[in-house]
């Protein structure tokens, strides 16, 4: 096993910013984890959906029920199944860390019973799980990843919470902290491929609501959308009490709450990034807390970061070094 601090270095097969995202896209293998899903009510009303996942050789209930827990919040449009996650539990449970995801609202399948969805400033979802989580196991360390919107809100989430956060340490992966600047950035190029990509399976969810979501939003502008700040616009930002994408955007960044942040945090984050602009990562802020570290690396594309492993295969240096981190965190 290569060292803490072994640098990311891309697969020779697999270099270029989207030569690396597109193929942990499909590269991923989601097989060999075992899910066993909750249901859990909201205070609002609503439900979640939890995934406790059960890594085969390091199942729950094999780990013990000492063993700390690790929190998965996925990307925007993913779910808790999707493969960075499933890898992300293979090396949690390798680790010894129990794991789990959490769906956000509309991405586990079921449909929502209100009319709202979630975003990159959702903290209430995850700061009901991670609450309920601590009082099912008391005193069980917990440490949680976020990827990509995921990573934002969880950086989001413990800036709100400051020092009075029940996780332990938090790690995130290709998070962004200008979500404006990402927004733009990911409108340029052959990034606009992503874009759209998105943008669609967001349109299309909209498109099953849209008699439901209409009172709330202006559902025909935000499905005539043609880019992800449209749909914002549009849709996400009236849904959820916002006065337009702009507002949304400048109170949901994960940059004004990292000051706050009071854990061990790791900060992953690829400077040939084709979703989000290197300028925004707030490097004086940054360097100012000391419970921030980051891991910024010159090449990696999007919650990819594909090295070559020892073998010659394939190896995911992201959740593997964010899950080793976070060991490294945990009370002795």
């Amino acid at each position: 096993m290569a060292p803490l601090n072994h640098p990311f270095v891309p697969h020779p097969l697999l270099r270029g910013p989207h030569r690396q995202t597109l193929s942990a896209r499909f590269l991923r293998l989601e097989a060999g984890v075992q899910f066993r899903r909750e249901t859990w009510d909201t205070p609002d009303g609503d439900a979640l959906e939890i995934d406790f996942a059960d890594v085969p050789g390091a199942e729950w209930e094999r780990l013990g029920d000492s063993a700390p827990i690790g929190l998965v919040l996925h990307g925007l449009e993913g779910c808790a199944r999707t493969g960075y996650a499933h890898q992300t539990y293979k090396e949690m449970a390798g680790l010894g860390i129990r794991p789990v995801g959490l769906n956000f609202r509309t991405c586990g399948g079921r449909a929502p019973s209100l009319p709202r969805a979630y975003h990159a400033g959702e903290t209430g979802d995850p700061r009901f799980v991670v609450e309920r989580l601590t009082e099912r196991f008391p005193g069980v360390p917990l440490v949680a990843v976020g990827f990509s919107l995921g990573g934002n809100v969880l950086l989001k989430l413990l800036g709100e919470w400051g020092a009075d956060s029940p996780i332990t340490a938090a790690a995130s992966v290709s998070a962004p902290f200008d979500l404006s600047r990402c927004v733009q950035r990911i409108e340029q190029g052959f990034s606009r491929v992503y874009s759209a990509y998105l943008r669609r399976r967001l349109q299309s969810k909209l498109e099953r609501r849209a008699d439901e979501l209409a009172p709330h939003a202006d559902v025909p502008a935000a499905l005539r959308a043609s880019t992800l700040w449209g749909v914002d616009e549009h849709l996400t930002a009236p849904l959820h009490g916002f006065a337009g994408a702009e507002d949304y955007y400048a109170r949901s960044s994960s940059a004004d709450f990292l000051a706050r942040i009071q854990v061990p945090t790791l900060l992953v984050r690829s400077l040939d990034d084709p979703f989000l602009d290197p300028a925004d990562i707030p490097h004086d802020v940054i360097e100012a807390n000391p419970s921030l570290h980051p891991r910024v690396t010159s090449h990696g594309g999007h919650v990819a970061f594909l090295g070559r492993g020892e073998s010659g295969g394939l190896r995911w240096w992201a959740e593997e070094t964010a899950t080793r981190w976070l060991a490294a965190q945990l009370p002795r």
